[in-house]
């Protein structure tokens, strides 16, 4: 089977988890991690879930799922140890449904995630293997560092920074593909992210200058 990749905004949006052990846990506190108005459905939570039921950070339905639990959802994921239950949860959804572990009863399926601050990078083995999955994100984590994700920050307020100041396009253009190409992604690996931000720092400088003579 093949997927559409797509990045959704589930910010405020209702999710519903059916479901309230370790698995749950991992899926409800992404989905929170995201801005999601979570309702987890289950007889019981694990501590975690409990604690964050207490917060009032999600709603929780303390009993087995039924028919209409799903209504006015934008996410369902059935993640319960109940085969049948997850089938029901999957019939039930009018809204895309992910069934933990079992591909051919979702709609989409939740990819492994390495994240970078602003950078996030989603693998996806098209549910053959969700543990090779887990094998690539750990060695995009090795190639990818901390620094990506601060470089990225850095690069977001030079980019500002180079569009009120720098008044010649075609410089400007040149100078922000020259801080997003390869060399400088080496240059972050073998130098460092102060090395990179003081060599952008000192090129905008200039070119800013330039602009008042």
């Amino acid at each position: 089977m093949k997927y559409y990749p797509a990045f959704l905004n589930i910010s405020g949006r209702k999710v519903v988890v059916v479901g309230g052990g370790a698995v749950a846990e991992r899926k409800v506190l992404a989905l929170m991690a995201a801005g999601a108005v979570v309702t987890v459905i289950s007889p019981s939570l694990t501590p975690r879930l409990f604690r964050e039921k207490e917060k009032k950070a999600l709603r929780h339905i303390g009993r087995w799922y039924r028919k209409g639990d799903l209504n006015g959802s934008f996410l369902v994921i059935a993640a319960t140890d109940s085969p049948a239950v997850n089938s029901r949860v999957a019939r039930d959804a009018g809204a895309p449904v992910n069934v933990v572990d079992v591909p051919k009863e979702c709609t989409f399926i939740a990819p492994s995630l390495v994240r970078r601050g602003p950078l996030t990078i989603a693998i996806s083995t098209g549910g053959k293997s969700p543990a090779f999955a887990g094998t690539l994100r750990k060695e995009l984590e090795r190639l990818y560092g901390p620094d990506v994700a601060g470089y990225l920050t850095f690069l977001g307020s030079v980019r500002k920074k180079a569009l009120a100041g720098v008044c010649d396009k075609k410089k400007r253009e040149q100078f922000l593909k020259g801080l997003a190409s390869e060399h400088v992604l080496e240059l972050l690996r073998t130098k460092g992210l102060a090395h990179v931000k003081k060599v952008a720092d000192k090129q905008l400088r200039i070119l800013i200058a330039s602009c008042r003579t």
